[in-house]
């Protein structure tokens, strides 16, 4: 049976545009029933007997639950109690267009087989599909289609059972909708009031959001905020330039300040300060807020305080501005950002109570008030709380209980909090994706022979930290009979196994890295993949995509060749293990004279690109020693970096440079490209600042300016203040990013000073170097094109997930660093150590150790003691305490113990022995480096 929809729409030109659309309605779509035998030969999916224990439905039965309960008890259907639920085709659609990470967990229920959650597509089915009639608004024609598919499912269900005890019950919390449904002869509750009903499970009732109407009466009269306005208020103020559109950005040291980063182009103003709750008014970090901006004589400085219930994180922007900026207060919220947060019950000390504070574990979250039955159980738990809402008369946000992930301090459990604080995908790979690998055994074969160049005689090899198991690169250097060099990267071909738009592909682009923690890795692509078939092990035969170039003696590229091939490495070699062959003059084989000729070519290549403006920046590095048997770091060291860290890091820059040029020449307007913008001046203020502190001057006109005079600054008598200056340096630096070449016309990679850049090296761990690959592959006729591979629109919209990716796979990197610290210290007792004050503030100094790669804040204004006269000076900066000045790079002595009195947040405490007996704490930020370049630096 066929149907047409008409209806209008409006073209960019302000025309009309009349669009007709065929809509096809059937009679022969499954309802999903074990009871049902003629609707289709399927697998059902909905159970005969199914059956939970309730006071109010005695009966087996399916439960519907419209839009709304998908989209805000989303943590009731998910949990495991709940079973044998029809999701309808509507409500699909209307939580698809409303909650992209809400659609995305039911889509999850829906394909977990022990659910039981059917989608029933009732818009085409032709018994329940339904026409939008005249004068009734969209929401209410689809609220009526629930209906309508609710009561057929009852008498489809009855005739199957001959009026037996399966029933079917819907589930809303809209009361109009539930009066019709009762009227049209359904069963219908409202979510909780069946919940309430759920017989020995009371922990249920615990993840029920609340509604609006239950939010007001857990809250005081007191009007605490301001009104939001409406949203139309707001459409109007943006557009008529009263108000401004932008990202809040809460301050992680500073509770009562944060930021507004404006999404327009072209506005003459890309931050807004707020400070002070009133003028934060119940803005979440990220949140899209409408802000509206004061007169410029009540602009204020951001505060150069540092909150001791907080710590400096390198997450957040070094500062040290003094100047006004626009500030301004938030008067609406365009879209909230909400997501479940982990964190800690602080349970109430009124006997008896069910409504407590949840302090969430990332500082920039406000405490939520959630009521619970089970406070008792989960004081001492890491927990999961979602928000429900912001009443302008509540001084926290209202919400509701998610699940407990386990007991504080567990190593699997804080595990589980920072990959989830840090929204890093790391469930399972589903069967769907797993489907899609290369059935075993594989082996390469013959049709891949004719179609690759055969490159197995080549005395090609891979250099990696120790344990490296997903083996993307190896590299070759051998003498040509004509005198030159012939170098050759070979990078794992990933894209081979992976085809477009699978569910393999789509998992991979969404997890967009692989994620490195301590002694644990979260795989982009399965094991499978990552540790067998892609890697390049020694030994075995594997597929790759060689960049080859013909090269003199001075490392100039005479040609560059790119292909498909296929490798044998000879040698799998740690750095250490690659150094001493280069080192070791009696040793001269195949491997080790190639060993030389690539190192002997890298020095000259490194030297080329500093002599062209690169940076060399530097970052703390540690290393840990992990116990074989209890997992827990045993030691905790600087890492000391060896040439061959430099001779692979060289080569992989070239070649991603030589694909980057070859990508965009062939494809000028969906090259994959990673580009790293220039600082904005007011970045470098600081490190000039440090530096004229020691009577030199930094120039920071251009890349080659900057290096030039980080290489020249040298103080007598003071050798790490040249690494302590390169450390500074690297937080001036913006982020680098991924673009699509035909959505940006600055290509421009600022650290490397190279005009063009992309990544092509690791496909193992980055999706982008996969696209990349898919491209190449494209421009040399290894390979087809596929629409979203020329589509710029498409290819941008996947670089901001990489972006988002990768930077939050650093933070969780940083993350899990800084846990194991705290192992490290928990067994140490109290250590003296070196250190350097890296940031002077007003009330404290930042210090780095070193040794540790530690750093954070040591406070002089404690809270527990009388505070001593500080005076500080933002010129310098400097602070001065009582009788002593502090300024940047001053050294100082500490002792170093753990403080777990706080078993959240528990810290590094410090206390400065020379030169002030001053106690306090310090919180760090530590950093894991990967084929030798550090997290910080801007590849």
């Amino acid at each position: 049976m066929l149907k047409s929809k008409t209806f209008v729409k409006k073209t960019r030109s302000g025309g009309v545009l009349k669009i007709v659309r065929e809509h096809y309605l059937r009679d022969d779509i499954w309802c999903g029933s074990e009871v049902c035998k003629e609707c289709k030969d399927e697998a059902p999916v909905l159970q005969e007997h199914a059956c939970i224990e309730s006071n109010l439905c005695s009966y087996p039965h399916y439960l519907i639950p419209d839009t709304n309960v998908v989209l805000h008890q989303i943590d009731i259907l998910e949990d495991p109690l709940i079973r044998n639920v029809i999701i309808l085709q509507i409500v699909l659609q209307e939580v698809r267009h409303r909650s992209a990470p809400v659609y995305k967990r039911i889509k999850d229920a829906i394909h977990e087989k022990e659910k039981h959650f059917y989608t029933f597509t009732n818009e085409h089915h032709r018994e329940t599909f339904i026409e939008r009639e005249q004068g009734e608004s969209a929401n209410d024609r689809n609220d009526r289609a629930i209906r309508v598919a609710a009561k057929w499912y009852t008498d489809h269900l009855a005739k199957k059972t001959n009026g037996g005890s399966l029933k079917v019950v819907l589930l809303t919390d809209d009361r109009s909708n539930k009066e019709k449904a009762e009227q049209y002869g359904l069963i219908v509750y409202r979510c909780e009031e069946y919940i309430k009903s759920l017989i020995g499970n009371p922990e249920l009732m615990d993840r029920l959001a609340l509604k609006p109407d239950d939010q007001n009466e857990i809250t005081g009269s007191k009007l605490l905020f301001p009104e939001h306005l409406p949203l139309s208020r707001i459409q109007s103020g943006i557009k008529n330039g009263m108000f401004l559109q932008g990202t809040f950005h809460a301050n992680r040291d500073n509770y009562l300040e944060g930021k507004v980063f404006i999404n327009r182009e072209g506005e003459e103003i890309n931050e807004v300060l707020l400070q002070g709750l009133q003028n934060l008014n119940r803005a979440v970090h990220q949140d899209v807020v409408a802000v509206e901006l004061f007169p410029k004589e009540h602009w204020v400085a951001p505060s150069s305080v540092v909150l001791q219930d907080d710590s400096p994180n390198d997450e957040d922007a070094e500062e040290d501005e003094t100047e006004n900026k626009p500030t301004g207060r938030v008067v609406g919220i365009i879209k909230r950002n909400w997501r479940p947060f982990c964190g800690m019950l602080s349970q109430s000390m009124i006997k008896e109570a069910t409504r407590h504070l949840f302090t969430p574990a990332d500082r920039r979250i406000p405490r939520i008030r959630i009521e619970t039955r089970q406070a008792a159980n989960l004081v001492g738990q890491r927990i999961m709380v979602a928000i429900d809402g912001w009443p302008k008369n509540s001084r926290y946000p209202n919400g509701h209980f998610v699940k407990n992930l386990g007991s504080a301090g567990d190593k699997e459990t804080e595990t589980e909090v920072l990959l989830l604080e840090h929204d890093v995908p790391h469930q399972p790979f589903s069967q769907a994706v797993l489907s899609f690998l290369p059935k075993m055994p594989w082996s390469i074969t013959e049709e891949d022979l004719k179609v690759r160049a055969d490159l197995r005689h080549l005395c090609v090899c891979s250099v990696d930290p120790p344990g490296c198991t997903d083996i993307d690169d190896t590299l070759h250097c051998r003498e040509l009979e004509n005198g030159n060099l012939e170098v050759g990267v070979h990078i794992a071909d990933v894209s081979h196994f992976i085809r477009p738009g699978n569910a393999l592909d789509q998992e991979a682009a969404s997890r967009g890295t692989t994620v490195y923690l301590c002694g644990k890795r979260i795989d982009m692509v399965p094991e499978l993949l990552s540790s067998n078939l892609c890697s390049l092990r020694s030994n075995v035969e594997r597929l790759a995509f060689s960049c080859i170039w013909e090269m003199n003696h001075n490392a100039e590229i005479l040609k560059a060749h790119f292909t498909k091939s296929i490798i044998n490495s000879k040698a799998s070699l740690t750095y250490a293990e690659a150094q001493m062959r280069i080192d070791d003059s009696t040793m001269k084989d195949d491997i080790t004279k190639s060993l030389r000729g690539l190192n002997r070519l890298a020095k000259i290549l490194k030297g080329r690109r500093i002599a062209k403006g690169a940076l060399t920046l530097s970052s703390p590095e540690v290393r840990f020693h992990i116990d074989s048997e209890t997992h827990d770091p045993i030691d905790l060291q600087s890492k000391e970096l060896k040439e061959t860290n430099s001779m692979v890091e060289e080569f992989m820059l070239l070649a991603n440079i030589s694909v980057a040029q070859k990508i965009y020449d062939e494809f000028s307007e969906c090259a994959l490209l990673r580009k790293h913008p220039s600082p904005p001046p007011s970045n470098y203020d600081i490190l000039i600042k440090a530096a004229k502190s020691r009577d030199l001057n930094i120039h920071t006109d251009s890349a080659k300016a900057l290096a030039d005079s980080l290489n020249n600054a040298t103080v007598e008598n003071f050798p790490y203040f040249n690494t302590l200056l390169r450390i500074l340096a690297t937080r001036c630096m913006m982020q680098a990013v991924y673009f699509c070449s035909g959505m940006d016309s600055d290509f421009h990679h600022y650290g490397l000073a190279s005009p063009i850049y992309t990544h092509f090296t690791s496909p193992i761990r980055r999706y982008a170097d996969i696209i990349v690959h898919r491209l190449l592959a494209v421009a040399i006729n290894a390979d087809s094109t596929y629409p979203d591979l020329m589509d710029k629109h498409k290819q941008s919209a996947l670089c901001n997930n990489l972006n988002y990716r990768h930077k939050m796979a650093q933070y969780a990197q940083r993350a899990s660093v800084a846990f194991h610290t705290q192992l490290f210290f928990k067994n140490k007792g109290i250590i003296n150590e070196e250190g350097f004050i890296l940031f002077v503030r007003k009330n404290a100094i930042i210090i780095l150790i070193p040794k540790f790669g530690l750093e954070g804040a040591v406070f002089f204004d404690n809270k527990d003691k009388p505070s001593p006269h500080l005076s500080f000076d933002s010129e310098g900066p400097t602070l001065k305490v009582e009788e002593h000045t502090f300024r940047m790079f001053d050294e100082v002595k500490v002792t170093i113990s753990l403080d777990a009195s706080n078993i959240q947040h528990q810290r590094i405490r410090m206390a400065l022995i020379e030169p002030l007996h001053t106690c306090s704490f310090i919180i760090y930020d530590l950093v894991r480096t990967d084929k030798g370049v550090p997290v910080g630096m801007p590849h």
